[in-house]
């Protein structure tokens, strides 16, 4: 399986943008992580990130990969368009988010993005990429 992880916007400053919602540990040391994990279960993993919608949109139209995981950041709650470049890969994909955006703002308790996805996890932490990880080989078989 060739897993595609894409992060959005200001995911690039994990480690240290407020560590007390995100943790101390960088998006590098996820995407190793992830990595790690994936190759673990027999399965390669692409990761890709950008600050911009239409890169991530570009990325998800390559179509290159079985199965998405995606933490868009704050576009998982405006973007009809990521929604929209999701369910038009056809390919399952798995929303993260590191903190539990259900105890937050009441903005960030509605994402526009998970009905296009088959399954969210939520307020894990960085190891929510690994649960996606093992909830996508398990849909597999």
């Amino acid at each position: 399986m060739r897993i595609l992880v894409l992060n959005g916007p200001n995911l690039g400053t994990l480690g240290r943008r407020e560590p007390e919602i995100y943790g101390s540990t960088t998006l590098a040391e996820i995407v190793e992580a992830a990595r790690a994990h994936a190759l673990e279960r027999g399965s390669l993993l692409d990761a890709f990130h950008s600050n911009h919608e239409g890169a991530l949109i570009d990325r998800l139209e390559q179509v290159d990969y079985d199965a998405v995981i995606c933490n868009f950041g704050a576009l998982s709650h405006t973007s009809y368009a990521l929604h929209d470049a999701l369910v038009a890969c056809e390919r399952p994909a798995v929303e993260v988010h590191i903190s539990d955006v259900n105890a937050r703002e009441p903005w960030r308790r509605v994402s526009v993005t998970a009905p296009a996805t088959r399954h969210q996890v939520i307020g894990r932490g960085w190891r929510g990429y690994l649960e996606a990880i093992d909830w996508l080989k398990q849909l597999s078989g």
